[in-house]
């Protein structure tokens, strides 16, 4: 009676065994250049286990690389802050416009706004440039790099 209450009352605990555990280990040595090599493509890699990167590696299975530009981050940071003070001036303008027609004559809220329209047509083209260099420097950096 008592073995028949302990089987009833015992439980499984810890990990479910795996269905194909790996149990089969290689050993690999390294001479220091090829150990300095060895660690540069797995931090390239971004992987957090070595052993998951050198299986990626012998069963040819892709494999991420990210290499960190310091010039293409400062690019990418400097564009934010100018897209947003781009974004900035366009909030502004329609606020200027709206204070215009209603503080001046539409005389002269014609005149200053023509004078706006001028500036803006001149801020565009810089635009323009700004979206073609980095369409350029795109091209050139990011999607071909050397």
């Amino acid at each position: 009676m008592m073995s028949e209450h302990n089987s009833k009352s015992k439980k499984k605990t810890g990990r479910r065994p795996k269905a194909d555990p790996a149990k089969i280990r290689y050993t690999i040595s390294f001479n220091e250049r090829e150990h300095s090599r060895f660690l540069e493509l797995f931090n390239q890699s971004g992987m957090n286990v070595k052993a998951h990167f050198i299986t990626a590696c012998i069963f040819e299975k892709t494999i991420k690389t990210i290499k960190v530009d310091k010039g293409t981050g400062d690019f990418y940071m400097r564009l934010t802050s100018f897209h947003s003070q781009f974004r900035a001036i366009g909030v502004n303008y329609n606020q200027m416009v709206k204070l215009l027609y209603t503080n001046l004559s539409e005389k002269k809220a014609a005149a200053i706004l023509y004078k706006m329209e001028r500036q803006t047509l001149e801020m565009i083209e810089i635009f323009k440039k700004v979206v073609q260099l980095t369409e350029e420097f795109d091209q050139k950096y990011l999607k071909n790099p050397k």
